[in-house]
This record gives C-alpha cells, sequence and structure tokens, in this order.
C-alpha cells in the first residue's frame, strides 16, 4: 500500500512502465557504480537533479522501465541498501 493524499490507497500502475528514482549520494561517481551494480546494464537515463548547500550531498535521477511491482520494489530496495547510496525517494 502506498500513502497517497494522506489515505492509504494502492497505487494502480499499467506495467511495464518508467519508473523514476531520486537518488541522493556524496558523489556523482559513487551514484553511477551503485546503479551500474544494481540494474546490470539496462537501459536507463541519469541526469543531475541537485546540490546541497553545503556541496555535501548530489541528487540525480534514474529513469528505468520497470517490468512489474517487484522489478519496481527490488530496484528501490537493492539501491536503497546499497553503501554508496544515502537515500532513495
Amino acid at each position: 500500500m502506498e500513502i497517497i493524499n494522506d489515505s492509504v490507497q494502492k497505487l494502480e500502475l499499467t506495467y511495464p512502465c518508467t519508473w523514476s528514482y531520486k537518488l541522493i549520494g556524496h558523489e556523482k561517481e559513487t551514484i553511477q557504480k551503485a546503479i551500474h551494480e544494481v540494474i546490470l546494464g539496462r537501459e536507463h537515463n541519469l541526469n543531475h537533479s541537485n546540490v546541497s548547500k553545503t556541496n555535501k550531498y548530489i541528487s540525480m535521477n534514474l529513469d528505468l522501465l520497470v517490468h512489474n511491482e517487484d522489478d519496481r520494489n527490488f530496484i528501490y530496495e537493492a539501491l536503497k541498501t546499497h553503501q554508496n547510496i544515502k537515500m532513495v525517494l
């Protein structure tokens, strides 16, 4: 279940679809390495998003075709627990 507009609703998606993950880490290169290790050569788009005021963190947007909910959640969890990624939104 996903929380949408302060209520619990199931997110309805039609798969396959493109899904966007916002990744936050310390360096572009380490974020790229984490992505390579998780998605294993799958086609994707990676774009710079933002830099923190202190330049300690950067964020990048990863757009990727996901095949089903398990695929989408697996990628999210694998990125979230990767040592080079501080946060996934």
